[in-house]
């Protein structure tokens, strides 16, 4: 039987591979979890409070802030530990889904507050528009 020797850079360099699979296996799971481009862009709707409730359903990042927060976090752990030779390619990739990211989010955030805000300002429109029609016109 053969005995495999557990010397510390060898367990440090298993680790650090690991690591960077784990971090790179995140970011892949958090791409995937993203908005597909074509619901974000496109919608089908009879009105415009149909297109914006669809557009708000299409901007949620799902998983997809999750997945980036467990990337980031093994990321850490393995930039603090000096685990990665090379690490700038996930550094790149990491800041440019947390831009995505944040903009979908910030996106979803204000979807919402219109989709909120139309039916409102509709029923301020109609009830304007009701107040107009009850006025007597005035005669020369």
């Amino acid at each position: 039987m053969s005995q495999t020797t557990l010397d510390d850079d060898e367990l440090f360099g298993e680790a650090a591979s690991e690591i960077r699979t784990d971090v790179e296996s995140s970011l892949e799971t958090a791409r995937e979890a993203l908005p597909d481009t074509d619901a974000v862009w496109s919608a089908e709707a009879d009105n415009t409070l149909g297109v914006l409730n669809s557009l708000h359903s299409a901007l949620e990042t799902g998983d997809a802030a999750t997945h980036l927060r467990d990337a980031k976090k093994w990321y850490m752990i393995g930039k603090r530990a000096d685990a990665f030779d090379d690490a700038e390619d996930l550094d790149e990739e990491i800041e440019q889904l947390e831009a995505v990211v944040e903009d979908l989010e910030t996106a979803h955030e204000q979807v919402g507050d219109l989709t909120r805000t139309i039916p409102e300002l509709r029923n301020a429109l109609d009830e304007i528009d009701a107040d107009e029609d009850e006025q007597p016109e005035d005669s020369d």
